[in-house]
């Protein structure tokens, strides 16, 4: 009976086998689609996003609202009053991300860019982490996890030892690279040794994360202070991110930090046989194994490098801005450095000025909302949409009448040359 048993299970087994492969295969090619996507259509994501958003805008706004009111009697009113507020909006957006021309002084006026980096220094290193798992064929979704443990690893060296200024600081930053590999290793092995799914395993491990922080925020010999908030205590200063252009702005040393993370990045996946391994098996596991590429260790690595470079995140992000842990110390980095990912085409050069725009958005985005009244979660809207069209290359190559990857042009454009060849043909007659 037993025998019997395993018999008829087994065609069960191969059925499920079969399915899973497909779907891998479905998400690895849709992977491949994205990253293949060109830089145009990144580009026009970024346009209608904003688009998109200045229709929220203008929705939101009470001006608008009473325009609308006698619209078909004086059209002029809509359109004045819209173009006003929209003007208003971006231009409160752009002047507190990029340049503030309007500020008293020459300080103010060039500190929004360097808001701009500091916001954007772990979203480039998590997005890095996020498009070496994308162009190797795995949707890490475990960036909040990864930045969540290499922040406590980071923080906890940071007030926990006394060390030299150099040493303690390069051991805090080694620390939190260490836990976000530790916890992206988790998922690397188990994805590695038993094909358990990266996505389901990451998320878990985001909550499971979230939850051991909060635990260890509560305990005295974790936090080093007897505050009773959830929060430890603050990093020394021998082991913070040293400033880069003085007290009068926040931009620390680890923008310099992301910048060598894309150089060292774009060697790695470009010019390293390590790196050459993690595209093969993305693009197709079974040749890979079959050239002789270990694809058990190969994917062990992907995660265990992406999760690295995320904790160096969270580690940035709290030796040089936080300074010290909270429940909220992660906030959204982990799922907007997804975003990074997908509009920077999993590139390192894409990734690394993908994380800059959404720095962007998150400095601007206080400006616009303090003079223009305008909501702060417009902001998350435009990021949404952005999501929403990198993920799907076609509908924007569709709305703008791009030709399809490979120089093909869409259906439209061939039945329109199909039919003015037809005509010649006619006249020709």
């Amino acid at each position: 009976m037993s025998a019997g048993g395993t018999g008829e299970n087994e065609p069960r087994d191969e059925a499920r086998a079969g399915a899973l492969a497909q779907a891998e295969g479905r998400v690895a090619r849709a992977l491949r689609e994205m990253g293949q996507s060109s830089w145009l259509v990144s580009v026009l994501a970024v346009v209608l996003a904003l688009i998109a958003g200045g229709v929220l805008i203008l929705a939101a706004n009470r001006e608008v609202q009473a325009t609308l009111g006698y619209f078909f009697a004086r059209p002029v009113d809509f359109f004045a009053v819209s173009w006003q507020v929209l003007t208003d909006a971006y231009s409160a957006l752009f002047r507190g991300a990029v340049f503030d021309w309007q500020a008293p002084s020459a300080v103010r006026t060039i500190r929004p860019i360097t808001e701009t980096m500091v916001y954007s220094v772990p979203l480039i290193l998590s997005g890095l982490g996020i498009a070496i798992g994308f162009r190797s064929g795995m949707l890490n979704i475990g960036g909040q996890g990864q930045i969540i443990l290499g922040a406590s690893f980071a923080g906890f060296i940071g007030y926990w030892m006394q060390l030299p200024v150099g040493l303690h600081l390069l051991l805090a930053l080694l620390g939190g690279a260490l836990g976000g590999a530790i916890w992206g290793g988790i998922a690397g092995v188990l994805k590695a040794r038993t094909g358990a799914n990266e996505v389901i395993v990451t998320i878990m491990l985001n909550n499971i994360a979230i939850y051991l922080l909060a635990w260890l925020l509560q305990q005295r010999w974790f936090t080093q202070t007897d505050s009773n908030q959830p929060q430890s205590a603050a990093v020394a200063e021998s082991a913070q991110l040293f400033g880069l252009l003085g007290p009068q702005f926040r931009l620390h040393a680890g923008f310099i930090l992301a910048i060598l993370a894309t150089l060292a990045v774009w060697w790695l996946m470009e010019r390293s046989t390590l790196g050459f391994e993690f595209r093969a098996i993305g693009e197709n596991p079974e040749a890979a194994r079959t050239a002789g590429i270990s694809v058990v260790k190969a994917t062990a690595l992907v995660l265990i490098i992406a999760g690295a470079l995320s904790g160096l995140g969270g580690a940035a992000h709290v030796l040089g801005t936080e300074h010290r842990l909270t429940g909220g110390i992660a906030g959204t980095l982990g799922f907007d450095a997804i975003t990074v990912a997908l509009l920077g085409r999993s590139r390192p050069l894409g990734t690394f000025l993908a994380g800059l725009l959404f720095g962007g958005l998150k400095a601007g985005g206080v400006l616009m909302q303090s003079q223009t009244g305008t909501p702060i979660d417009i902001v998350l809207v435009l990021q949404s949409v952005i999501v929403l069209l990198i993920a799907a290359p076609p509908l924007v190559r569709a709305i703008f009448f791009l030709p399809r990857p490979g120089g093909r042009p869409p259906a439209s454009s061939r039945r329109a040359r199909r039919q003015r060849s037809a005509a010649k043909k006619e006249v020709a007659a």
